[in-house]
């Protein structure tokens, strides 16, 4: 087992510092080389826009996210103002970093107050989404390309500031999204919003995405926005092409792209909130989410999270090691012939050992930097739980291969998920359920096994702590 566990941890151990080696030096490399090239601010007619506010469980992740879409639009060489619209509350250090690391122009809001949070379907999560509105007041521009943090640029999108007063992209074929829109700023529109809000327009889902879709509810009847050759500006409203909101769900079913409607420019991640690209298990769950990470690799890097993912691999590899040395002790300390037998303590010793296999596949996942790269996140992930489980299995005598066997289970799926040859989506989701219906019968057994481990030495009253 020693050599087995051994052998197990320098697999785990050799592709993460790899990547923690790789992803450490590109960040310090890429910093510096912007540093070498900063040039004097230059300022636009037109801008690109998103928001930021305070008060949800994943308000770092979206900061995080906030700044990848930021560097990669500078990185496409946009000609446009990047502009951050943010609430007060958002920390002074976040705002610093934005405008002095990442050349965007930093907008500070006043919260805008939600009449619709009382409504039966509201959700918390959209309470202050209404901010958005604060982009018609952006009179400076021309134009203002307003964004959420999700979107993913595959190309420069200028030609979107040759739209008219209000442009938006329907991926439900009734309701245009507000992912991704264009406007012409105006301080008339925007305070007629305000006395919108103040009377209490109708708001489906009282979000920002129910409000305008109901300020602009004709939009479906309007044209198709195609941008003039002579680099003029429309006027009216219009359709965008669905390439400029590519709904990531499109490419699952084909795992590829099909949008023949306009440019394949912007992908956007509607849906599922803890499945955005930006944290590392979305992938392989969702192939795109590696797409996001290369984006950010290439501007922003990962140089924030490695102290932790260094100082949580060796911890773990201290624990595996320390575990293996101290394998004999920690069996005596458990052993010593019962002259009773206690029902309760047989119980409680049950479920120790339950719990203490579950907390090993938890744990590690809790403690795991959110936004850390996927390779390095899954390689981290079953380093933790390996070195977990490597204290039951010692401690209580447990036999390895059963309790291991779930955490093979999900190195195995992860590998059928991350197949890069599957034709179509539909063939990769038979694929995995396949793989985990012929992997249940194990997953049982295994269990069986433990259980039936745990029994026996229950039965034969070894695991008592030693008195006197």
């Amino acid at each position: 087992m020693a050599k087995g566990s051994i052998g197990i941890s320098k697999i785990l151990l050799l592709p993460l510092l790899l990547l923690v080696l790789e992803t450490t030096a590109f960040s310090e490399n890429h910093q510096l080389k912007q540093q070498q090239q900063r040039r004097p601010r230059q300022y636009y007619r037109n801008a690109y826009a998103t928001m930021m506010y305070m008060g949800t469980p994943r308000d770092y992740e979206f900061y995080v996210a906030t700044r990848v879409m930021i560097r990669s639009l500078s990185r496409l060489h946009v000609a446009a103002d990047l502009v951050v619209i943010a609430s007060p509350d958002v920390p002074l250090r976040w705002v610093q970093t934005l405008e002095q690391e990442d050349g965007a122009k930093v907008v500070r809001v006043e919260n805008l107050n939600n009449p619709y949070s009382n409504q039966n379907n509201f959700d918390k999560r959209f309470k202050l989404t209404l901010n958005k509105l604060y982009a018609w007041s952006l009179v400076d521009y021309d134009r203002v390309v307003m964004l959420d943090a999700d979107n993913l640029f595959l190309r420069n999108a200028d030609e979107l500031f040759q739209c008219g007063q209000f442009c938006a992209a329907f991926i439900n074929p009734c309701i245009f999204h507000t992912g991704l829109f264009v406007l012409q700023p105006s301080m008339e529109v925007f305070k007629d919003m305000l006395h919108e809000l103040k009377i209490g327009r109708e708001n489906p889902d009282g979000a920002d995405q129910g409000f305008i879709g109901g300020y602009f509810p004709d939009l479906l009847d309007q044209p198709l926005f195609r941008a003039p050759p002579n680099g003029s500006k429309l006027n009216g409203t219009y359709r965008l092409p669905l390439g400029y909101q590519m709904d990531a769900s499109y490419y699952y079913l084909r795992l590829h792209w099909s949008v023949p409607c306009g440019p394949n420019s912007v992908i956007t991640f509607p849906g599922a909130p803890w499945l955005k690209p930006w944290y590392w298990w979305s992938w392989p769950v969702l192939p795109l989410g590696i797409s996001w990470h290369a984006q950010r690799q290439q501007t922003l890097g990962y140089g924030a999270e490695m102290p932790v993912v260094l100082i949580q691999s060796l911890i773990y590899l201290g624990i595996i090691a320390m575990t293996r040395l101290a394998r004999p002790n920690i069996s005596k300390l458990c052993y010593r012939r019962s002259d009773k037998s206690i029902t309760l303590i047989h119980t409680l010793l049950k479920m120790i050992a339950a719990w203490s296999i579950v907390a090993a596949y938890v744990v590690p996942f809790v403690l795991i930097p959110h936004t850390i790269h996927p390779l390095l996140g899954w390689s981290l992930y079953f380093l933790g739980t390996f070195a977990l489980c490597f204290i039951a299995i010692n401690a209580l005598l447990l036999p390895m291969l059963p309790v291991l066997s779930l955490w093979l289970g999900f190195l195995g799926v992860l590998f059928v998920m991350a197949f890069p040859w599957y034709p179509n989506g539909v063939i990769r989701a038979l694929s995995v359920f396949a793989y985990a219906f012929c992997a249940a019968p194990f997953a049982w057994l295994s269990l069986v096994k433990v259980m039936s481990s745990i029994q026996a030495a229950v039965e034969r009253e070894a695991y008592f702590p030693k008195i006197g």
